[in-house]
C-alpha cells in the first residue's frame, strides 16, 4: 500500500508557482512607472522570468507532472511567450500559464485566492507543491517532497534566523515535538520563535481541497502563509529544516545581487 501511494504521488505532483508577488511590485510604483514605464516593465519581466526559470530547472521532470505559473494580466503574455519558447526548444516539463485577470494592486487576488483560482480553473485534485516566485534556493526540493511523503501530512520549510528585524518581515513558526508545526504567523510584531518559514509549501490533496472552506472561514488571502496558519488549527502539519539557503528576490536590487553570487543547486 505504501509503495502504491508513493508511485501515484510521484506521477501526479503539480507545481504551483504563485508569482503575483513579483508581478505586483511593478504596479505599486505608479510614479516610477510614469517616468520609466518601458524600462521598468522590461526589467521586472526579465527578473520574474529569470526566477521562474531557475525554479523550473531545480526539479526532476520525472517527479513533476505540471508547472503552473500564475501571473496578473499585465505580465501574463510575457510568461506565455516564455513557456512557448521552452516548448519550441524541446525543453522538458509541461508549463501552464494562468492569467488571473487582475491589473492593479487594488484588484489583486492575493496568493491564497490565486491558488484557489488555479485549482478551480484547472480542476486540480492532487497534492500541490506551492512556491512564491520571488525566491530561489541553492538546494534541491527532492528532500522536501520525500519528507512530506514520509510524514503523510502537508508540510512547510524552516530555517533558523537570529535577526529579529528579518523575522518581523517573514513568516515565523512554532515547532513542537516530532517537528509538528504548531503555528505560523506572517510578519509578527513580536516573533514567538526564531524559525523563519519561507513560502514553500507541500499540500496534501485533502488539504488543498479545503481552500474555499478556509477562505469562507476568514483565512487571510494576501500572504501565502495565511493558508498554513489557518490549517494549523484544522489539521496536522510538519516542518522540514532546510539543508541550504534561500534567497529572497523581491526587488531589482536583490535580484541583481543574486545574479552575481548565485551558483545554482549545490546541495
Amino acid at each position: 500500500m505504501k509503495e502504491k501511494q508513493s508511485k501515484s504521488l510521484s506521477i501526479h505532483l503539480p507545481l504551483l508557482f504563485v508569482i503575483s508577488v513579483i508581478i505586483i511590485m511593478a504596479v505599486v510604483l505608479p510614479l516610477v512607472h510614469q517616468r520609466f514605464h518601458d524600462r521598468m516593465i522590461d526589467q521586472y519581466t526579465r527578473m520574474a522570468k529569470g526566477v521562474t526559470q531557475l525554479m523550473v530547472n531545480a526539479f526532476d521532470g520525472d517527479r513533476v507532472d505540471e508547472f503552473i505559473v500564475i501571473s496578473n494580466h499585465r505580465f501574463a503574455h510575457h510568461f506565455k511567450n516564455w513557456a512557448a519558447s521552452r516548448r519550441d526548444a524541446g525543453r522538458p516539463g509541461k508549463i501552464t500559464v494562468l492569467d488571473d485577470g487582475t491589473s492593479t494592486n487594488e484588484t489583486r487576488l492575493g496568493a491564497v485566492k490565486d491558488m484557489a483560482f488555479a485549482v478551480d480553473e484547472l480542476h486540480l485534485d492532487d497534492d500541490l507543491l506551492v512556491i512564491a516566485g520571488d525566491n530561489v534556493l541553492d538546494f534541491s526540493l527532492k528532500g522536501f517532497v520525500d519528507y512530506a511523503l514520509r510524514k503523510g501530512t502537508s508540510c512547510t520549510m524552516r530555517y533558523l534566523e537570529e535577526d529579529e528585524a528579518r523575522l518581523r518581515k517573514s513568516g515565523v513558526s512554532e515547532v513542537g515535538e516530532g517537528e509538528v508545526l504548531l503555528s505560523l504567523e506572517e510578519k509578527p510584531e513580536n516573533p514567538k520563535s526564531h524559525w523563519c518559514t519561507p513560502p514553500f509549501y507541500y499540500y496534501r490533496r485533502e488539504d488543498a481541497a479545503r481552500l474555499h472552506e478556509a477562505i469562507a472561514d476568514g483565512c487571510g488571502t494576501d500572504a501565502p502563509g495565511s493558508l498554513v496558519a489557518w490549517m494549523c488549527a484544522h489539521t496536522v502539519l510538519h516542518s522540514w529544516e532546510m539543508p541550504g539557503n534561500r534567497y529572497d528576490i523581491g526587488s531589482l536590487e536583490s535580484y541583481r545581487k543574486v545574479q552575481e553570487t548565485y551558483r545554482g543547486i549545490v546541495r
